[in-house]
């Protein structure tokens, strides 16, 4: 794949996490606020948010592994895609969201540390739960 292709993809696939998180993808000024907000090297411009939405360029690993986390998604699919080619396999564990998962995990984030603790709480003894009943299918 090309390099234009690669950015216009980063751009597709930061588009897609910020709508799944709530954010609009069509602004760069948004997008810079809330990532200066997070991140604690140097601020980016309302530019560079730009040039990242419309697949001018990639950020760098340091903030690209910022804004997956940041918007709940994986950094190797935020940058580089092919999580849904995974073949569907239990290999790829934990790597594959819908974007359901992405906005719960968004939403998981915007929680203080008590209540996304009590939340992991609570999925543990769901899953928990899960695992101890027979199987019906």
């Amino acid at each position: 794949m090309n390099s234009t292709n690669e950015r216009e993809s980063f751009s597709e696939r930061l588009q897609q996490a910020l709508k799944n998180a709530h954010y609009s993808p069509d602004s760069p000024t948004r997008l810079a606020r809330e990532f200066n907000i997070r991140f604690e090297g140097r601020p980016i411009t309302v530019h560079a948010a730009r040039k990242w939405l419309v697949g001018e360029a990639i950020p760098t690993q340091e903030k690209l592994r910022m804004i997956a986390q940041w918007l709940g998604v994986p950094a190797d699919w935020l940058r580089f895609g092919g999580v849904e080619q995974a073949n569907g396999g239990e290999s790829s564990q934990g790597a594959r969201f819908e974007s359901a998962d992405v906005k719960l995990i968004a939403d998981l984030q915007r929680l203080d540390d008590h209540h996304r603790q009590l939340a992991r709480e609570f999925i543990r003894m769901l899953v928990r739960m899960n695992h101890q009943k027979p199987e019906q299918k």
